[in-house]
């Protein structure tokens, strides 16, 4: 691994793509207890580039919550010459923690990973059948009864669009308002496994799992189209379904 050393005064500012499990942490961000991915990363670069590295996320992902490609910046005083040397040496660290770099990007000091995105992309799978797969095992969510995709479908139509989404928003949300523009919510069936993805610019705080558990109780008939689009439109969170758990929910990849 190659590093030129810059005048101390000049940072360079890189972006990493990342890919991980998150069944085994806390979340992206550091935790004052628990595991975290960013601590894990932070650590193993710190090393490698022999200076004190701080890295940026995109966003929050809970404990529990996969990411496909996780984007992040860091500001170093090297100058990184072989970035795929630098790769296999985080990965030879990281992949042993179900944590993998995929990608090292130059930018210029106006990138910020989380400010200069123009949109998230989110997937959740669910397996509907008899039997869980073992393969996939805290990979997806296992629902047995059987559900109505079709009617999953004309809930989702429902969800796109600007909205007061203050009925799947945590109570411990920090975003300014509920507010928020679903520009996309599609949702496609492979045998058994459905997926639905969701994109928008920003989402709130259990946002996503808390729309999933909602389309759910549709698709089980729970709830008609009717009663969906009435909870969705009170904007009051006891109203919202059990929200879908962490381990069905994967950052898919976010937009610059």
């Amino acid at each position: 691994m190659r590093l030129e050393k810059e005048q101390l005064f000049q940072m360079n500012r890189y972006q990493i793509l990342v890919e991980y499990e998150g069944t085994l942490y806390n979340g992206w961000q550091i935790q004052k207890k628990g595991k975290s991915i960013q601590e894990n990363i932070e650590i193993i670069l710190s090393k490698l580039l022999k200076e004190k590295i701080k890295i940026y996320g995109s966003g929050r992902t809970d404990t529990g919550v996969h990411a496909k490609e996780q984007s992040a910046h860091f500001d170093t005083k090297n100058k990184i010459i072989q970035k795929d040397k630098l790769i296999n040496s985080l990965n030879f660290f990281l992949n042993k923690k179900k944590i993998s770099i995929l990608k090292i990007k130059k930018k210029n000091k106006l990138f910020h990973s989380r400010y200069s995105a123009k949109e998230r992309r989110y997937i959740y799978l669910i397996r509907n059948d008899v039997s869980p797969s073992v393969i996939n095992f805290n990979r997806e969510w296992h629902i047995k009864k059987k559900i109505d995709v079709e009617l999953m479908k004309k809930g989702a139509k429902k969800l796109i669009g600007t909205h007061d989404f203050s009925t799947f928003r945590a109570s411990n949300c920090a975003a300014k308002s509920p507010v928020k523009t679903m520009k996309k919510v599609k949702i496609t069936k492979v045998k058994n496994v459905i997926k639905i993805q969701f994109v928008s610019k920003s989402f709130l705080k259990s946002q996503v799992r808390s729309m999933v558990g909602s389309l759910k109780y549709l698709g089980e008939n729970k709830w008609n189209l009717k009663k969906f689009t009435s909870i969705f439109k009170s904007k009051s969170r006891k109203n919202c379904a059990p929200i879908a758990p962490a381990h069905g929910l994967y950052l898919e990849k976010i937009i610059y």
